[in-house]
């Protein structure tokens, strides 16, 4: 049954269809999901961070170009400038690190540390970047150092007293496995402060700690009131683990004075670490050593802002007692203009190891995440640390080599890193990519360039297949799909 019409209504519809031809009707409401509605809506880019600082790469779902900087951002945007680097091997950790480094060292107030744990045929990974820069790797190596090779001290006169001490104490409770009581705590702190009070003009060393924990001085006894045999007791143990150093199996590195020409002032120095066995107690000993020792020579008024970039990290967030050093070494990161990097393969390694609660204070520190892939079941482990969203959960095991998920204090983007062809011989990390890159080079015209397409054409290229790709994702649009990330050619893995 129709409803009776207005005649009035009808009147006027008749008139303006006479003088407009054209009348006007009342359309029904829809009703439709949120989901089918959003189409109408334009799309958004997420708010980036700012133009100020070194280009990563491009954003994958909005295109626009990737900015970060930890001393630009720090402050308003960023809470402490330290940086976690997480993924499964031969997703671009590598490339990233030493992209990152050039690009950074192209601003003049800009210093770097490496320490180079990865290596391969004989040399570290970060060899050839240094002889490219013209600076010589500070190469440590066991047997090399019982032939005049490099050495460092512990108990270096640029490391203040309390230093030194704190550094001993570290180095012997990593070697033990376990914390010093208070009885060897004290054996060693008299036999520091002997050491220190009688070298002189030249720098004590290990051997002195060795031998007085051996012989103590009876001053040492009367000051607690004890035997002196009680003293030589407690510090029997201790004495045993620093014989380790002076005369074992990792003799050589810590024994002596430090070595001489150490370029401290150089824009990037590497510490070559590849020689030392991985699974040692040398490598988190050498790591707390570099650590401390570069801290205490840091602290002067010289406005550098620096970038101390750790690989196997986990050496160092692993042991509680290392960690505590390199906690200490974060909090003044500010006072120091330090920029931490920590590189690791997995996030299980640190918070399930020993040293879980000085390892979650550290990654507590790092206001900057970048994922790349992983498996599922880990994907989800670091969301669960980290704090990561749902969708960057869901497509960290879906992430092509080059792409990764950054999080920086909350602002989380997928980000395509961009490799330039001046950086490609120089970021390979294997020989398979060694190789290619040569083939590559063989390659090229009389001008040098390759023959294949121009960076102009290839991400114009990407640009489309970018396009095409995101006409086929599901979910809203904006970050958070559900398919796999892009992963052309530009970025090479590392």
């Amino acid at each position: 049954m129709s409803a009776v019409r207005d005649p009035l209504t009808a009147i006027t519809e008749a008139f303006t269809s006479f003088l407009f031809g054209k009348t006007e009707t009342t359309r029904l409401p829809v009703r439709t999901s949120t989901g089918q509605a959003q189409a109408v809506y334009l799309p958004t880019a997420a708010p980036g961070l700012g133009d100020s600082g070194v280009i990563i790469g491009r954003e994958v779902y909005s295109g626009k170009g990737y900015i970060y900087d930890p001393f630009q951002l720090y402050g308003q945007q960023l809470p402490a400038p330290h940086w976690l680097v997480l993924g499964e091997s031969g997703n671009g950790k590598s490339a990233l690190e030493k992209t990152y480094v050039l690009r950074q060292l192209r601003f003049r107030d800009r210093q770097v540390v490496v320490l180079d744990a990865q290596g391969e045929d004989g040399v570290g990974e970060w060899n050839l970047i240094a002889e490219e820069m013209g600076i010589t790797p500070i190469r440590l190596d066991p047997t090399a150092a019982l032939d005049q090779g490099i050495r460092l001290n512990p108990l270096d006169p640029a490391i203040t007293t309390t230093g030194q001490l704190a550094l001993l104490r570290t180095i012997i409770e990593v070697a033990m496995g376990h914390g010093l009581d208070e009885r060897s705590g004290f054996a060693l702190k008299v036999a520091h402060s002997y050491v220190n009070a009688t070298s002189g003009d030249r720098q004590p060393v290990l051997t002195d700690i060795v031998e007085q924990l051996r012989h103590p001085e009876p001053e040492s006894a009367q000051a607690m009131n004890v035997a002196l045999e009680d003293v030589r007791a407690w510090g029997l143990d201790v004495a045993l683990v620093l014989d380790r150093l002076v005369d074992g199996d990792l003799r050589g590195m810590f024994d002596g004075p430090t070595t001489v020409g150490i370029d401290l002032d150089a824009p990037l120095i590497v510490f070559d670490l590849s020689h030392i066995d991985r699974n040692s107690i040398a490598m988190p000993i050498l790591m707390a050593i570099v650590g401390v020792w570069l801290e205490h020579t840091w602290i002067r008024p010289d406005r550098r802002k620096r970038i101390f970039l750790v690989e196997e990290a986990w050496h160092i967030i692993n042991s509680p007692f290392v960690a505590q050093l390199f906690q200490r070494l974060l909090k003044f990161g500010r006072r120091l203009g330090l920029s931490f990097v920590a590189v690791v393969h997995h996030l299980s390694d640190v918070v399930d190891g020993a040293a879980a609660r000085e390892a979650a204070a550290i990654l507590k520190m790092a206001s900057t995440r970048t994922i790349y892939a992983q498996k599922a079941d880990e994907a989800r482990a670091t969301g669960k640390v980290l704090g990561l969203p749902r969708w960057a959960v869901e497509i960290i095991p879906t992430l092509s080599p080059g792409i990764a998920v950054w999080d920086v204090n909350g602002n989380v983007q997928v980000v395509k890193h961009l490799i330039t062809e001046a950086e490609r011989p120089l970021v390979f990390t294997d020989r398979a990519m060694t190789e290619s890159s040569v083939a590559h080079a063989l390659a090229a015209g009389p001008s040098g360039r390759p023959a294949g397409p121009s960076l102009d054409e290839a991400l114009e290229a990407e640009a489309e297949a970018r396009a095409m790709a995101m006409e086929h994702m599901s979910g809203p649009g904006g970050p958070g799909p559900h398919g796999r990330a892009d992963g052309s050619s530009e970025s090479t893995v590392a």
